[in-house]
């Protein structure tokens, strides 16, 4: 299998900055834990109605804090895992909008699915993805002759925890 390395030269923000709110927080909900995230979006070519196209298969980033300090990782599935506490969360997309930033994958809503821990994720209810940059998947397409090839697509976000 070959794999292919794409990085957007694009600096990627960790900070929240929600100027732009194509995706409201739900209502009722507070913000319980909001951490930034940096690494890439995993892409295949495979064989689709016919032809090849860059599938999906999930996210391989570090989580970080405010002060810039990795805190956890976040993987496919989706999943959210902190570090201290071994809590985790896993969640199921609940809504989607397109990201504000041009060539940024899209902003989420994420139900909460399953709980692991009773650390800080034990109370997540929701999981809002927003300030993406990067991680679309890679502009030209694939082809026969490329199946079985992975793309890593460079990408931040900012995710936001909510509880009740």
């Amino acid at each position: 299998m070959r794999t292919v390395f794409l990085l957007a030269a694009a600096a990627f923000p960790l900070a929240a900055s929600l100027a732009a709110e194509p995706l409201p927080m739900p209502q009722g909900r507070s913000s319980r834990l909001v951490l930034g995230a940096d690494g890439v979006q995993i892409y295949a070519c495979e064989p689709r109605d016919g032809r090849h196209a860059w599938v999906f298969k999930g996210p391989e980033a570090a989580l970080f804090d405010g002060s810039g300090r990795q805190v956890g990782t976040h993987g496919a599935g989706p999943f959210w895992r902190i570090a201290a506490d071994g809590s985790m969360v896993t969640g199921e997309v609940a809504a989607s909008s397109p990201s504000p930033a041009a060539g940024a994958i899209p902003w989420l809503l994420l139900r909460a699915r399953a709980h692991e821990g009773e650390g800080a994720m034990a109370g997540v209810m929701w999981i809002r993805r927003v300030d993406t940059a990067g991680g679309t998947a890679p502009a030209q397409g694939c082809d026969a002759s490329q199946a079985g090839s992975v793309a890593r697509m460079r990408y931040s976000a900012t995710y936001e925890f909510l509880g009740e």
